[in-house]
């Protein structure tokens, strides 16, 4: 992989990102000509309407799409040209990912879904998945199924997963978007305590209050940054 310009410090540096998808006839541009950076330790919200192109955004940074045009830093490394395989390797050592709907898969536990892509990265994990386990309280739920638990439980064992290969960089879309608002607020302050422990994080919202602990805010609409204020 080569390397990139970006300055040291750097976890995202995008310029001119563009992402443009082929509808019939029509070209979408899904995302527009943006341009931005996170550093190391910060707490991003992308926020704007639907069709903004948060979640086009999200996995562009994710190594999940190739961007039709511009320059992606991804933690000191170009990754704009980097083959299928090659954004494969990197998702999945180097970023976490959180969803709306969890992604729990129901016949393991929750102990051997927190451990499930550390399985795949061939690494022994049991330890480190018990001391997230902990770290998220749920000890004391590991062999239990998804099916036995709550929103709020499945969100945090998510989590846990997204933790397992020690990313440097925490994705997550919609966290709170499947929860109740109590439950909501418990993961938000479990995304402030994963920053402060120097986690860089970029959450995609519509919750308000989401949005407002994070550090800075991003705001899109139809493909273009509006605002990148702190």
């Amino acid at each position: 992989m080569k390397s990139s310009p970006q300055q040291n410090g750097h976890v995202i540096s995008a310029v001119g990102l563009t992402r443009i998808y082929q509808r019939g006839r029509e070209e979408v541009r899904a995302l527009n000509d943006v341009t931005f950076d996170v550093l190391q330790g910060e707490y991003v919200a992308v926020v704007g309407p639907s069709g903004a192109g948060k979640s086009t955004l999200l996995n562009l940074v994710g190594c999940m799409d190739a961007p039709s045009s511009g320059k992606l830093g991804l933690l000191g490394k170009s990754v704009e040209d980097l083959t299928e395989q090659e954004r494969t390797n990197f998702r999945r050592e180097q970023i976490g990912f959180v969803f709306q709907h969890f992604g729990l898969l129901p016949t393991l536990t929750v102990a051997e879904n927190v451990m499930l892509p550390a399985f795949f990265a061939n690494r022994r994990s049991e330890q480190r998945a018990a001391e997230l386990l902990e770290k998220v309280g749920l000890a004391h739920r590991a062999k239990h199924r998804p099916h036995e638990l709550s929103g709020g439980e499945m969100q945090r064992a998510a989590i846990a997963r997204a933790l397992i290969n020690n990313p440097q960089l925490l994705l997550a879309d919609e966290p709170t978007g499947n929860l109740d608002h109590a439950t909501g607020d418990s993961i938000i302050a479990l995304f402030e305590q994963l920053n402060r422990d120097g986690l860089t994080i970029v959450v995609v919202t519509h919750n308000v209050i989401l949005a407002r602990e994070a550090r800075r805010q991003i705001e899109l609409c139809d493909g273009r940054l509006v605002s990148n204020l702190n």
